[in-house]
């Protein structure tokens, strides 16, 4: 977006750092509520998280494939779930976020890598997941999970201890707070997703919609839009989701009723 997109600055001073050519792409309002259903299609889910962070994806990789000749991209999908994502700063223990880590992983097809894949092949283009390395992803795995948790007031600690030093980022980016993709786009994305859902239905709309559905309820009026698209073009096959890709609700601090990390106590700088 282009009043608030957080990861505007960071890229800039990376490919200034590196010296590599530096393009930016803006999406509109009016492209982002215009692609919903076109996304939720391509994709073939109504989960909020994939559907959110699918949107500046899909958008970014339909201008590669429409302005550049590039066909092969790196693409930074795995490295939350090996490393943490901002919310198993909660984790209450190794063993609990060894068991969000390896839950996260068996069920990537469904959530980043589905959103991947799909924004990606659907533009005609190919990506290359270096955190996706099979060995990669058994070495990390195999690690103590303590070393990975968000012991030092700073989460994916072990990753970015792995890159210090080495003066492949300037420590200004290695060290800053992640932003989850769909936030650092810009807040207003989500904001605009959330008021188009709001003028959908009215409050007495929305109840009557939702309780139609017994597996993965809709509980936002912006989830019940997406679950209404996804079942024009997949009915009945909702059960091939497991459910919403929310935080663990069941440790403390992660008892919310949105997946972005904005509304989690421990988002402080990830936002600026």
């Amino acid at each position: 977006m282009s009043e608030d997109a957080i990861d505007l600055k960071y890229a800039k001073q990376a490919a200034d750092y590196i010296g590599s050519h530096h393009t930016e792409v803006y999406m509109t309002p009016e492209e982002v509520i215009s692609s919903l259903e076109e996304v939720i299609a391509m994709l073939g889910t109504y989960d909020i998280t994939t559907i959110r962070a699918s949107m500046g994806m899909y958008l970014v990789c339909k201008a590669i494939h429409e302005r550049t000749d590039l066909r092969v991209i790196l693409t930074g999908e795995i490295s939350d779930e090996l490393f943490g994502y901002k919310y198993t700063d909660f984790a209450p223990s190794a063993e609990e976020f060894q068991k969000e880590a390896e839950k996260r992983v068996r069920e990537l097809h469904m959530y980043d890598v589905l959103r991947a894949d799909r924004c990606i092949s659907v533009n005609s283009l190919e990506a290359r997941v270096p955190f996706g390395d099979l060995d990669f992803v058994k070495y990390v795995m195999s690690l103590d999970p303590k070393l990975k948790m968000n012991s030092y007031g700073k989460g994916k600690y072990l990753l970015r201890h792995a890159f210090e030093g080495l003066g492949y980022l300037p420590d200004s980016l290695l060290w800053r707070e992640k932003a989850a993709f769909s936030d650092a786009v810009g807040h207003s994305m989500v904001d605009y997703l959330k008021e188009h859902a709001e003028k959908v239905y009215s409050d007495e709309e929305y109840e009557k919609l939702r309780a139609k559905y017994s597996f993965a309820q809709p509980f936002t009026k912006e989830s019940l839009l997406y679950r209404e698209i996804f079942e024009k073009y997949y009915p009945g096959q909702a059960e091939m989701v497991v459910d919403f890709w929310m935080p663990n609700k069941s440790w403390e601090g992660c008892n919310v009723n949105d997946p972005s990390a904005r509304v989690l106590s421990n988002y402080g700088d990830s936002g600026k």
